[in-house]
């Protein structure tokens, strides 16, 4: 039976409507489009995605609880620019963070668990082989997010969560530092087979050493960035007298 409406008259939910807005100001934070510490200006933004600043002010603000934005009195809303002490912040915080959760569920990993770490690196190696950056910037956090999920600790899942936005924005960084689309294909196998092993211990150092690989070509990254940054507004000061 023909319900009489036109399927160009059906109306987009409005919450598929912010994810897309969401969505496609993620991509471009996270491609480097919109670089880390530009300000981002509403008037631009709605005309760039043709919508009205309501919805593009809702998907900011989504963005901003993510960690992806910050807004700062008197200078607007800006792409969050990470730090070399951000970078060693989230380094060290994040080791204590998973080996803790590790702690937590150590004991209780059934045969669930595997299987639903082992379909997080499934999920993650897919978008790694489609060269989807952003896609596997987010697998990589859903691989790692899946044992604080497990704990069914609300603190230290909220604590997971309040820095995921930092994390993106610090693998974007390293993969531009790397020159790579994603992280590496193996990058995740020692983990997961340690995730699923009998040894605790060699989870422990596992963790630690999963998350020092690259930090220091990031760090390097970082520098050079501040310091092209410092070279050019030197140059600009100078031909301004």
């Amino acid at each position: 039976m023909n319900s009489g409406v036109s399927q160009n008259f059906i109306r987009i939910p409005k919450a598929t409507f912010r994810a897309h807005i969401v969505d496609g100001l993620r991509n471009a934070i996270l491609s480097g489009e919109i670089p880390p510490g530009a300000q981002v200006i509403e008037s631009s933004l709605a005309a760039q995605f043709g919508v009205s600043r309501g919805p593009l002010r809702e998907a900011m603000r989504q963005l901003i609880d993510e960690g992806l934005l910050v807004t700062v009195p008197y200078t607007g809303t800006h792409v969050v620019d990470l730090s070399v002490s951000d970078v060693r912040e989230i380094y060290s915080m994040r080791v204590n963070l998973e080996i803790f959760a590790f702690e937590q569920v150590w004991s209780r990993r059934d045969q669930s668990f595997h299987e639903g770490l082992r379909a997080r690196h499934a999920a993650l190696t897919r978008c790694i082989d489609a060269e989807d950056d952003v896609a596997s910037i987010d697998a990589e956090l859903q691989l790692h997010g899946f044992v604080y999920e497990a704990t069914g600790h609300q603190i230290l899942l909220k604590t997971w969560e309040s820095i995921r936005g930092r994390l993106q924005l610090y693998w974007a960084a390293h993969h531009r530092a790397h020159g790579i689309r994603g992280p590496r294909r193996e990058g995740h196998d020692s983990y997961v087979e340690n995730a699923l092993g009998d040894d605790f211990e060699a989870m422990r150092t596992e963790i630690k050493n999963h998350m020092a690989r690259g930090g220091e070509q990031t760090e390097e990254f970082l520098l050079g960035s501040e310091s092209n940054t410092a070279t050019q507004s030197d140059l600009a000061a100078g031909g301004s007298k």
